[in-house]
């Protein structure tokens, strides 16, 4: 089992989760350790999924690739072909607009009181 989780966050200033999934040219990605605590590993720079409302396939798949590591990813919004994407490659997604201490504080309380792993598809 893994000593951390690793979590990709949708910001466009690494203080708010202010960003569409879709239009996220960087995620920050942080480990949240067992005992709570986390830390930035680095920001990951990638290549906007959306295009004028539109994506590939191909397009969906390299977003999607870019957090291959991830088990969760935290944005402000979602849409549902990326949601099922991101689920489908086993990495979970948590649509919650909060400033990123605030969220990353309630997501490993709930990591850590579920013992929390992505479900197999």
């Amino acid at each position: 089992m893994d000593r951390y989780w690793r979590v990709a966050i949708a910001s466009l200033d690494g203080k708010v989760i202010n960003e569409h999934f879709g239009r996220a040219k960087a995620f920050f990605i942080v480990d949240i350790a067992r005992d709570g605590t986390w830390h930035l590993v680095e920001k990951r720079e990638v290549a906007p999924l959306c295009s004028g409302g539109q994506h590939t396939r191909e397009a969906m798949e390299a977003h999607v690739g870019a957090l291959h590591d991830c088990v969760a990813v935290l944005v402000s919004q979602i849409g549902p072909a990326a949601r099922r994407a991101l689920e489908i490659n086993r990495i979970a997604v948590f649509e919650q607009p909060d400033y990123i201490d605030n969220a990353l504080s309630k997501l490993a309380k709930y990591f850590i009181k579920t013992n929390f792993t992505v479900p197999e598809e």
